[in-house]
């Protein structure tokens, strides 16, 4: 039942990720800055990953426990998704990207790539033998990673990554 759960929740987080893609543009305000993207960077599209796995992720502790799934780690592996997300869809997307430019098919494919990978990822983390860190300190590194992103979509550095092609700026 638990590998079921992870194919549900790669369909949903790559759902809820053309919600978090727009939120932003909808309703435009400091706050909703920090959690999702307020330009067309790459970078401000990682905010699409890390926040999509976030909110999935109270859907998924209802259903897990609802349901009885047999679980361990579940706010470790949230955040542990969330965060390697990252990494693993610039690793693959950056150099498709220096070769093909901007696509937006290839885009979208490597974000469902990267949600498959993350969910195998996951599931092996639900399923390991309990790691005992307290979740405040989850809570904290969710924090963190929010006061990153906060920052740097203020101060971005000159860096392509951070380049906003449609509006040619940073930030």
């Amino acid at each position: 039942m638990l590998k079921k759960t992870r194919i549900y929740a790669i369909i949903s987080i790559f759902i809820i990720s053309f919600i978090t893609h727009f939120v932003f543009e909808l309703y435009p305000n400091i706050l909703l800055s920090i959690f999702f993207p307020v330009n067309e960077s790459i970078w401000e599209h990682m905010k699409i990953l890390f926040t999509s796995i976030l909110i999935y992720s109270t859907i998924d502790k209802i259903i897990l426990n609802k349901h009885e799934i047999p679980h361990n780690n579940f706010y470790l592996q949230t955040f542990i998704t969330a965060i390697i997300s990252i990494p693993i869809y610039l690793i693959i997307y950056l150099p498709i990207y220096h070769i093909t430019g901007e696509n937006l098919i290839i885009s979208i494919l490597i974000l469902l790539i990267t949600y498959i990978i993350v969910e195998i990822i996951s599931y092996q983390l639900l399923k390991h033998k309990k790691i005992n860190i307290p979740s405040y300190i989850i809570t904290i590194l969710i924090t963190i990673t929010y006061i990153l992103f906060a920052y740097l979509t203020y101060n971005p550095p000159k860096n392509y990554i951070f380049y906003d092609t449609n509006n040619d700026t940073y930030g």
